[in-house]
């Protein structure tokens, strides 16, 4: 038997622009149920603080992990649905670790963008959005590689489709 890279595709069978593609199909898919995400994160995060006057970082916190779940639902389901683990606790703290990494690398870009051009401190909502790019960029990238790829002996391959 030949040697299988982590998605369980022989490499003399798959190039490695083929493999990106395959995974890059998924993107839109990742970035609308982060769209949704988001709107749980909000939602949540309004009612706690406006409706029930938690306080923000309490309130926060419960509003990140309900988004965190949301999202790792939906992905599962819909973006990477043939190819979720089956182990779900297991795929399950890999995604909030991933997510975690990502909220931290999302900040970090924020506060870098606002030190090293100060004048874009006066519209945050422009480092906010670096910042949320390059996390989604680390998201999509980890959650393919590490969080929904398919095990070595998988018959399913990167896009999905089975082998």
């Amino acid at each position: 038997m030949r040697p299988r890279d982590r998605e369980g595709w022989r490499p003399e069978k798959q190039s490695s622009s083929a493999w990106s593609l395959a995974v890059l199909r998924r993107l839109p898919g990742f970035v609308l149920v982060g769209a949704i995400g988001f709107l749980v994160d909000a939602g949540i995060l309004t009612a706690l603080v406006t409706g029930f006057g938690a306080g923000h970082y309490g309130a926060r916190a419960i509003s990140f992990t309900a988004a965190v779940t949301a999202t790792w639902y939906m992905n599962r389901r819909w973006v990477f649905e043939r190819i979720a683990a089956h182990k779900r606790s297991r795929e399950y703290t890999s995604y909030v670790v991933v997510q975690v990494i990502g909220a931290v690398i999302n900040l970090s870009v924020y506060v870098a963008v606002i030190e090293l051009i100060p004048i874009l401190a006066r519209t945050p909502v422009i480092p906010l959005a670096i910042g949320a790019a390059v996390a989604l960029l680390f998201n999509f990238g980890a959650s393919s590689r590490f969080v929904f790829a398919a095990p070595p002996d998988s018959k399913v391959g990167p896009s999905g489709s089975f082998r």
